[in-house]
Order: structure tokens, then C-alpha cells, then sequence
């Protein structure tokens, strides 16, 4: 595991995966810590879809895109639908979404490329970041797994999809699977069970982890053994291992605003471009 915070000078904090090149691709995950939102959005909400103040949303976008060395208007967003559609962006995107939700990739929940300066940006509270890096093309990409999304094999199919398009090959990619909802927290009900069961036959076992008279989900490790099947070296799986629940003071979590009586929350951002 080499997932990390650091430090910025604007007083933001960026995760990161150290084993990702430095010299090809910029990257980080944000925290909730830095920002201009009010409760219960506190403070960096990256999201213009939540109910936030809109004007609040974009000086935060500001703040985290600028302390990349990019600028809002060169951001590509998606509107998130946990479906498992991945799309191609190029310079013909930049910029959508940036600053007005109803311009985002429609109904999108992955986004690849290999244009160079060209920053992709996806919003979570609990559900799974995925970060894609082929250094051999040079190309990346940036996925969204919610139980419905990991079910549905999106990472797998945005690593494939990145083959169809760039010729990245799996067991050359480097992923990472950023701070989301642990099995420690993510409690499910018999529908999601059985789901589970229907896309991971061979492996449900492992996924679905009994405790207390409850059912609990392993998403880190579904989107694992997904990428492990399309051929995907063990070694190039960066597992940050960080629960969102547990550390909603850091991350936006969905599950511990709910614990806290509130229904909505903000989102955190994965955020990646090539040099």
C-alpha cells in the first residue's frame, strides 16, 4: 500500500498513490478539509449536484484544481448514474461540467483519455474511486464504483475499454482504489446480497462478510478480483485501504452523515491528467 496525504501550501491536503509516475501524470484524491461550503457540506465539497451553494462549490473547485497547477475551466466531470458506461474524452470535452452540472458527460461513470493536460474529475462520498494508469501508451482513466458499478464490473470494463481504444494492455496498467466505504462499515440488505451473489459466483464468500446477525460488503476487494480475472498483475492493484466512514472527518461519507441525522452530505473528488 503507498496511498498518502500531503500537504499543500493552500492548506488542502491531496492523497496520493506513490506508486504512480510523477513525471507522467498528475493526481490526487481531495479530503473535505479547506473549503468554503457550510454544514453539512464542510468544507471542500467539490459537487454542484448536492444541494450546495453553487458559488461555494466553485470557489472550492478553484481552490483544489489550481493547487493541481490546472484551471476549472480545464476540468471533464461526468454526471454519475452508477452505471458502468465509460467515454473517451479528447480537447473537444474540456471543460464540461466544469462549472455548470447540467453540462457534465451525460449519464457517465467512467472517463478515459490520452490527451495530454486534459484533467478528468469524479465526486464520491463512500463509493470506490478508480484510478487507471497506463505508462506504456500513455494514457489514463478514472472510474466510479458504487455496489451497482462494482457489480456491474466497471473497472474491469474501463481497463478493457482503455485496450479497445489506446492498446493498453492489463497486466502492464497501474490501478489504484482510493478511500471509500470499508467492509468494516458497509452494511447491505438481501437484495444487494443476492446481486453480489449473481455477479461473483465463484467468489461471494470472500465479499460478503458476516458479523453481529449482519451482512457487510467488501467492495475494495470486488473491484480487485474483477481486475485480477481480465489479467491484471497482483503488484499493479494500490489498495489505499482508507474507510470514508470511519474517517468522515477527513472524507465525505454518505453512511456517517446519515449516522449524524443529516440526509445529504458533500462529495470528495479523484482528480487525474497527463503531463
Amino acid at each position: 500500500m503507498s496511498y498518502f496525504l500531503k500537504r499543500t501550501e493552500n492548506n488542502l491536503w491531496h492523497g496520493k498513490f506513490s506508486t504512480f509516475p510523477e513525471d507522467l501524470i498528475t493526481h490526487a484524491v481531495s479530503t473535505r478539509i479547506g473549503g468554503f461550503s457550510k454544514s453539512p457540506f464542510d468544507s471542500l465539497n467539490l459537487a454542484l449536484h448536492v444541494g450546495d451553494e453553487p458559488a461555494d462549490v466553485l470557489a472550492n473547485r478553484k481552490k483544489f484544481v489550481q493547487s493541481l497547477g490546472f484551471d476549472v475551466a480545464d476540468i471533464v466531470t461526468p454526471n454519475q448514474v452508477h452505471g458502468d458506461k465509460i467515454f473517451r474524452v479528447d480537447d473537444n470535452y474540456r471543460g464540461c461540467g466544469c462549472t455548470n452540472y447540467a453540462d457534465s458527460i451525460p449519464e457517465t461513470d467512467a472517463l478515459i483519455t490520452n490527451t495530454p493536460a486534459l484533467p478528468l474529475m469524479l465526486c464520491f462520498a463512500d463509493c470506490v474511486p478508480i484510478f487507471f494508469v497506463d505508462v506504456e501508451n500513455q494514457a489514463i482513466g478514472l472510474a466510479h464504483g458504487g455496489w451497482k458499478g462494482t457489480l456491474k464490473k466497471i473497472a474491469a470494463k474501463t481497463l478493457l475499454k482503455m485496450g479497445d481504444e489506446f492498446g493498453t494492455r492489463a497486466e502492464d496498467c497501474l490501478i489504484g482504489i482510493a478511500p471509500s466505504i470499508g467492509a468494516c462499515c458497509y452494511e447491505i440488505g438481501g437484495v444487494v446480497v443476492d446481486k453480489c451473489k449473481a455477479a461473483f459466483p465463484n467468489n461471494y464468500r470472500e465479499l460478503l462478510i458476516e458479523r453481529d446477525g449482519k451482512i457487510f460488503l467488501d467492495l475494495w476487494r470486488a473491484n480487485v478480483i474483477q481486475l485480477l480475472e481480465i489479467g491484471v498483475s497482483k503488484e499493479n492493484i494500490d489498495v489505499a485501504g482508507e474507510c470514508t466512514c470511519c474517517g468522515s472527518s477527513w472524507y465525505f461519507s454518505y453512511r456517517a452523515a446519515q449516522k449524524k441525522g443529516f440526509d445529504r452530505t458533500g462529495r470528495i473528488a479523484a482528480f487525474i491528467a497527463l503531463k
